[in-house]
């Protein structure tokens, strides 16, 4: 939450610490204001307050798993059901819980956390928010 050299908000909810201060301190230094979440309970919590331009959620999490929490934000209001969201999963997209969430949620994006280095999600990033990368 501290550099706002361009404006743009993101929210990571992620329940795994490094991963978790990892993104965090990768987006501040590339400008963005960055808000954070350990659960969905929490992250839905944030992001309704918030209202961040981009949110990067974990699928499997304690109290509220990320599917849920995006369920829930796509069905709260018209900002809650145009956010871009990507996913950051241990899951294969051919498994029941991603592909029920992409389906009914449409995030914009998905990344398999075993495939994607931290350099991926920044350019993700930058490009759901039509960002120069």
């Amino acid at each position: 939450m501290e550099n706002t050299t361009n404006n743009n908000k993101v929210l990571v909810v992620e329940d795994d610490p490094p991963i978790l201060r990892a993104l965090v301190d990768k987006l501040t230094r590339e400008g963005f204001t960055v808000f954070q979440a350990k659960n969905g309970e929490e992250g839905l919590a944030v992001a309704l307050a918030e209202r961040p331009d981009i949110i990067l959620l974990d699928i499997l999490m304690p109290i509220m798993d990320g599917s849920t929490m995006m369920t829930t934000l796509r069905k709260e209001n018209d900002w809650g059901s145009l956010v871009p969201i990507i996913l950051l999963t241990n899951l294969s997209t051919a498994e029941v819980r991603v592909v029920k969430a992409v389906v009914e949620a449409d995030p914009v994006y998905y990344l398999v956390k075993s495939n994607w280095s931290m350099g991926d999600v920044i350019k993700k990033v930058k490009e759901t928010l039509n960002l120069k990368v």
